[in-house]
């Protein structure tokens, strides 16, 4: 598969696919110096959002990439198939119109399968990047992701299932997504999540259940809920919710309230996104 790299300042950016489908990729950011003897402080994920919608893409989470490396992380901006616009809209209850080639399961495959690659990184790059350094940072849909995705081993340790080549070591939600049902009966963003997930829970119960990371609890992951009670597109009470059910189920989850708007959080300079960063060093000591 062919990919492209580029420098800008002391930043290395590599674009690397991960599926064959055009939006399966990842775009590595490194310090430069990372693989000739400077050590990486880990590798953080970064996770966009956009309500999962085609509409947004992971140039959104450029600047806080940018940041994490200049800051000695390794950053793997993840891009994944997303739902396209205008389902959840027009059919009767909510149900959603036929949407590209994200929603569910496709773009919970693609996250899975984006984080997953970072064990083969090293073939593209020449750059190791140690498996067990590994934690994300989401914000608002990707939130959402991250902590879905830092659930999986646990999950298949209940289940059977195949264990994740990469687990997460630990998740900054940034106004995440984190009460899955309850975005739904609020019917947030015009119905965001009926349009993921391919119809309302009353008649997708199953697929909620699996998607909800409320309903995947105990994940046994550290998860830090950053929210501002003055954010107008994802409410604090999603994250205080999540974190309230996660700590009664014995994770070590918390919540820090910060100030500032939805998108303070992934604004480099902002005391929010300054939060955030300081959250993933703690995670990454």
């Amino acid at each position: 598969m062919n990919h492209a790299a580029v420098n800008h300042a002391s930043v290395n950016r590599e674009r690397i696919p991960y599926g064959p489908h055009p939006d399966q990729w990842g775009e590595l950011f490194l310090p430069d110096g990372a693989g000739a003897g400077m050590p990486l402080r880990g590798t953080v994920v970064v996770i966009h959002g956009g309500y999962w919608r085609k509409a947004y893409t992971a140039e959104l989470g450029v600047p806080e990439a940018l940041d994490l490396a200049e800051h000695g992380f390794a950053a793997w901006n993840l891009e994944y198939r997303r739902a396209g616009a205008g389902a959840g809209t027009g059919g009767p209850g909510g149900r959603a119109a036929p949407t590209d080639d994200g929603g569910w399961p496709a773009t919970f495959r693609d996250v899975a399968m984006g984080i997953d690659h970072l064990a083969h990184v090293a073939d593209h790059t020449g750059v190791g990047l140690d498996p067990a350094r590994v934690v994300a940072l989401g914000h608002s849909a990707g939130g959402h992701l991250a902590v879905w995705a830092a659930g999986r081993a646990a999950y298949a340790a209940r289940t059977g299932g195949e264990a994740p080549a990469v687990p997460l070591a630990g998740v900054v939600s940034q106004a995440g997504i984190l009460d899955l049902a309850a975005a739904h009966r609020l019917r947030l963003s015009n119905d965001a999540v009926a349009n993921l997930m391919g119809g309302p829970e009353s008649e997708r119960p199953a697929e909620y259940a699996l998607a909800d990371p409320m309903r995947r609890l105990p994940i046994g992951v550290p998860v830090h809920a950053v929210h501002s009670r003055a954010d107008e597109d994802a409410p604090f009470e999603l994250s205080r919710r999540y974190v309230e059910a996660a700590r009664e189920a014995g994770d070590p989850a918390e919540l820090h309230e910060t100030a500032g708007d939805h998108f303070a959080l992934i604004t480099p300079g902002e005391e929010a996104y300054e939060t955030c960063r300081a959250l993933v060093a703690r995670l990454l000591p």
